[in-house]
């Protein structure tokens, strides 16, 4: 039962390293996702599950100790998913969005895993909990995220999400994907749904226009859309801006 969830922009730039001079730029932001991390902390979940938007390579479960890098992006710094390795205890929820992987504990962390990995070592997440990974085609349907976000919410334990996740990235002129006039009022709905804490309101995120704004996020909150359904949780939207014209959010649930 989903008891808790954060939700957090996955840009490698969100690491200091990486974005060396811009990087006092994102003080807020990593403050915001340091205060979210903290809310889920603070509900004593059972597991945690990291979820984010992955390349084919980087789809499906990744057990707790898995390693990332950010060696792609230029500099030399790895990071290892909260800590030593577990026994893999990740469900069955099909080929199609988890492949049968998860026991290599040699495979590489998608970036927004590594990233999600990252915030949870700078936000002093407690080792004592069991994580994992979940990377997500974005090309993955609607209704399969929503189905994966319920098989997760399934168990009886407390579960936890730490759900990686951007907006459009079409919010100004020198945004990646340029402007794009509907970019603001998609925006705004995810804003307002995450603030909300409403699963429906995510359920509803058209997938078709997401691709067009290359949201880099839709598949990952429609899981948080699923597992969150019959949750009844409280929401808080803790940062809503477009820095470099790409939406960024950090809300939780609890």
């Amino acid at each position: 039962m989903l008891i808790a969830a954060a939700v957090c922009p996955c840009p490698p730039l969100l690491v200091p390293e990486v974005a060396a001079g811009a990087a006092p730029e994102l003080d807020p932001l990593r403050a915001a996702c340091a205060e979210a991390i903290a809310v889920v902390a603070a509900a004593r979940p059972e597991r945690l599950i990291v979820v984010g938007p992955a390349g084919p390579a980087g789809r499906g479960s990744h057990p707790q100790g898995a390693g990332g890098s950010f060696r792609g992006f230029g500099v030399d710094l790895e990071v290892r998913l909260g800590g030593p390795a577990v026994p893999d205890a990740f469900p069955d929820t099909g080929a199609d969005a988890v492949p049968d992987a998860a026991s290599d504990q040699r495979r590489t962390l998608p970036p927004s895993l590594a990233v999600g990995a990252w915030l949870l070592e700078h936000a002093g997440w407690d080792g004592a909990v069991p994580v994992e990974g979940l990377g997500v085609g974005e090309p993955l349907a609607a209704e399969r995220c929503k189905e994966v976000g319920r098989e997760l919410a399934a168990g009886a334990e407390r579960l936890a999400l730490l759900v990686m996740a951007d907006g459009s990235a079409c919010r100004t002129l020198k945004a990646p994907g340029y402007l794009d006039e509907r970019a603001a009022a998609f925006d705004a709905a995810v804003a307002r749904a995450l603030g909300s804490a409403d699963p429906a309101a995510l359920a509803a995120l058209d997938e078709e226009l997401a691709e067009e704004l290359k949201a880099a996020g839709r598949a990952p909150l429609h899981v948080l859309a699923g597992a969150g359904e019959g949750a009844a949780l409280k929401g808080e939207l803790r940062y809503d801006e477009a820095p470099y014209g790409v939406g960024y959010f950090v809300a939780d649930w609890s």
